[in-house]
Order: C-alpha cells, then structure tokens, then sequence
C-alpha cells in the first residue's frame, strides 16, 4: 500500500477531506468556437477551390499558396505566443506560463509541416524541383526543426522544472529564426517569390482584391483553426500536470491507479 505525503500545495482539499484540482473546463474549445472554426474552413476551401481566379502563370497549383501562406503566419502566430510565455515563465517561475508555451508549441508544430509540405508541393511544378536550399527555405526547415527539439526535450528531457526552462530558452531562441524567414527574400537573392501581403507599397498591395480576400479568408479560418487546437491541447496539458500532482501528494509511482 502507498504511503502518504504532505499534500500539493497546488491541490485543494474538500470539506469531506477529499482532494480536489481547479477544474480546466474553462480552456475548452466552446461548441460554438468550433462550429464557426469549421464554418470558416469550409468557406476558406470553397474560395481557394472556387471564388479565387486562377493565376495566369502558374495556373491552378497556385491555389496552393491559400493554405501555404496562411499556415505559415499562423505558425509565427504560434512561435510569438511561444516566445511570450517562455519570457514570462523564466520572470515568474509560473507553470502556466510553460503550460502555454507548451500547448501553443504542439499546434505550432502542426502548421509548421504544413509548411514544409505545402511548400514542396507548389515549388515542383514551378520550379522544376521538390527543394533548394535558400534562404526562405532553409531559415524555415531550421525554425520546423526548433518545434521537434522543443516537443522532443518536452517528451525525454527530465525533471520537469528543468525541462520548462530549456524549453523557454529554445521558444526564445526559435523567436529570433521569425525576422530571417521573413526578410531572407529581401537580404538575399532567393527563388522564393518576394513579399505580396507585407510590402513596401502597403499590406496586400502585391494581390488582386479577390486573392487578397481569399488569403485574409484563409488565414482567419487558420487563426480559428489554431485557437481550437490550442486550447485543447492547453486543457489536456493542465489535466495531465494536475493528475501528476495527485499522484505526487499521494506518492504514487506513475504505473499504479490513484
């Protein structure tokens, strides 16, 4: 029979003496959240498929770029969130703090290989080849290998304590890939197209009105796709964290039932 510890300071206890955690309901995806988030994909695809003219020089594998690009700022979307809450977890040692960073890194993971295949898929037919090593690519392949170290050290690293500040380290340091990726089209000479959401000229000034509705489209569809998934992911991150602290407070080995 397991023997019993102090109990967690994180875990509260009943009236009736049983112990209780703070329920993560309140992280869930609403039904609602999920229903416009599918609503807005179905419409995203439709204008992609559909709405969207086809291009005059690359023709329909073009439509490809309504998923690439929106995948891709989601994905700094994703690695921002990281960065801010690996910032705020190494000021405040506040397990929260690392809880987002984690979450937000898992659904980042998600549309950063969405990227990396979507990328190659486009580039054959108009390139003549699956990859190239230049600039946008490479900084990109380097911030997607970012996302695996970080969820590998998450799965193998250690102590918890020590694995959460490794891992805010290397959510800060993959921030810092962000400006290369976006400015490598303009530092060096590339094969990838040059900016035509984020120009000189003004924010998506390079598309016609139809395209440019049909990237804000996909991209706000993205953006509700990765809220769902992230706060999934957030709840089952909390409801793991506290059945480890009661099995802690009780002393259990991770292979016997609470």
């Amino acid at each position: 029979m397991a023997s019993t510890s102090p109990p967690d300071p994180n875990l509260e206890t009943h009236p009736s003496g049983a112990m209780e955690v703070d329920s993560p309901v309140r992280t869930s995806p609403s039904p609602g959240l999920i229903a416009v988030a599918a609503a807005a994909m179905i419409a995203s695809l439709y204008a992609a498929l559909l709405y969207a003219p086809t291009d005059s020089f690359q023709g329909n594998v073009q439509r490809i770029f309504y998923t690439h690009v929106p995948a891709a700022l989601t994905m700094y979307v994703a690695v921002t969130l990281i960065f801010f809450a690996s910032i705020l977890y190494l000021q405040k040692r506040d397990e929260r703090w690392d809880e987002v960073g984690a979450a937000a890194a898992e659904v980042g993971a998600l549309f950063g290989t969405v990227v990396m295949i979507t990328g190659p898929l486009w580039a054959r037919p108009v390139w003549g080849t699956w990859w190239t090593w230049e600039a946008r690519l490479t900084s990109t392949f380097v911030l997607w290998l970012i996302f695996i170290a970080y969820l590998m050290l998450r799965a193998y690293g250690g102590s918890p304590e020590q694995v959460a500040r490794f891992c805010a380290v290397l959510g800060i340091i993959g921030f810092l890939d962000l400006p290369i990726i976006h400015f490598s089209v303009i530092w060096w000479r590339t094969m990838h197209p040059q900016p035509v959401i984020m120009t000189e000229e003004g924010l998506g000034a390079g598309l016609p009105g139809s395209m440019l509705a049909t990237v804000a489209l996909g991209l706000v569809a993205a953006l509700l796709l990765f809220t769902v998934l992230f706060r999934h992911r957030l709840r089952v991150e909390r409801l793991s964290r506290q059945l480890l602290a009661m099995r802690r407070s009780l002393d259990l080995s991770p292979g016997e039932d609470l």
